[in-house]
């Protein structure tokens, strides 16, 4: 089931609207169509109590003002760009917002805007956005879709879709911060990623084009361990971005590419995907100066992301698998999250 009401509107004046889904488990979905943000996913615990398993914001007045893209829909280009890339010869500036030296997230170019939205049945919302030719510096007029369905399984799956008159780098991803058990923050968090290598990065947190194993080092989460475990280890990777903010190359195979458990709640995450990497960030800027939901700051490391994407900075490094689509090219993808309990 979905319904809509008003969430509220933006600082222009524009009407947000917020859908809720439901199903007969009682997991609850809500989203708005200000940055197509999934704005909180509500889920049983081991002892049958619902709670939101997201970190974020309760009005348009903290999603405008201290959103650190909690939720939102991000595209044309999702993660981080070195400035400027070239295609067909032709060398295009991006806008630089991170530092005056990096474009992230293509400087809010689908997080930050209404979209349009749908029901399309009793458990799938649509919702669809156009950007014009030159937004943050890339080409292409660009039609982007994502849709949200949620299942009796409970699970959630988002499917993405664009297409632009230009060949241009699409590469999109949802940028939820889980939190599973609602404590503090996420360390004690058993995160498993089936990923054998992960693209460390330079000072900027642009990928250095190395692809390095994980093995021996505190990138391993091949077996269970706490996300805590290893982030304050005296690695350069972790210290520069204080915690993890790295893209991990995911491994080819069925059944979920990263689990997390939350043992005090006894909550899952399952991860399911097609797209080559995620982007495991663990909250590292939050500073607690943030008014989160219900007005509790969010402090470092309040929540997790699990960002499937492309590679970050793909344009410019031929040797990643590459997102740059021809004029008319669709760019599909699908990621599901699922969610169940477990004890111990």
């Amino acid at each position: 089931m979905i319904t809509k009401r008003i969430f509220g509107q933006t600082k222009n004046g524009e009407k947000v609207d917020l859908f809720t889904m439901s199903n007969t488990q009682g997991t609850e979905v809500d989203i708005i169509t200000f940055g197509a943000t999934v704005q909180s996913i509500r889920t049983k615990d081991k002892n049958g109590v619902s709670g939101d398993i997201l970190i974020g914001f309760d009005t348009m007045e903290g999603h405008e003002n201290y959103s650190a893209n909690q939720g939102m829909t991000i595209g044309r280009y999702a993660n981080r760009i070195s400035g400027s890339f070239t295609l067909d010869g032709v060398k295009y500036e991006l806008s630089k917002n991170e530092k005056g030296i990096t474009n992230l997230h293509s400087d809010g170019e689908a997080s930050q805007r209404v979209w349009s939205a749908i029901i399309a049945d009793d458990n799938r919302l649509e919702m669809s956005l156009k950007s014009p030719d030159m937004t943050s510096g890339f080409p292409g007029n660009i039609d982007m879709t994502v849709t949200f369905t949620l299942f009796e399984d409970n699970s959630l799956r988002i499917d993405y879709y664009a297409k632009a008159d230009k060949a241009t780098p699409i590469n999109m991803t949802n940028h939820a911060y889980f939190n599973l058990g609602g404590s503090e923050d996420i360390l004690d968090t058993v995160l498993t990623i089936n990923a054998d290598s992960f693209t460390p990065t330079d000072e900027n947190s642009i990928p250095t084009g190395e692809i390095r194993s994980v093995e021996g080092t505190a990138f391993d989460f091949r077996k269970p361990k706490k996300i805590g475990r290893d982030i304050s280890e005296n690695d350069p990777q972790l210290v520069m971005c204080g915690g993890y903010d790295h893209n991990f190359c995911l491994n080819e195979g069925d059944g979920a590419v990263i689990t997390a458990f939350d043992e005090k709640s006894g909550r899952v995450l399952e991860v399911f995907t097609d797209m080559p990497g995620c982007q495991l960030y663990t909250g590292n800027f939050l500073d607690g100066t943030a008014p989160g939901k219900g007005g509790v700051k969010m402090q470092k490391h309040a929540g997790f992301c699990l960002e499937t994407q492309f590679y970050p900075d793909t344009p410019n490094n031929p040797s990643f698998p590459q997102c740059t689509f021809a004029a008319g090219k669709a760019f599909e993808s699908t990621t599901v999250y699922r969610f169940s309990v477990k004890n111990g």
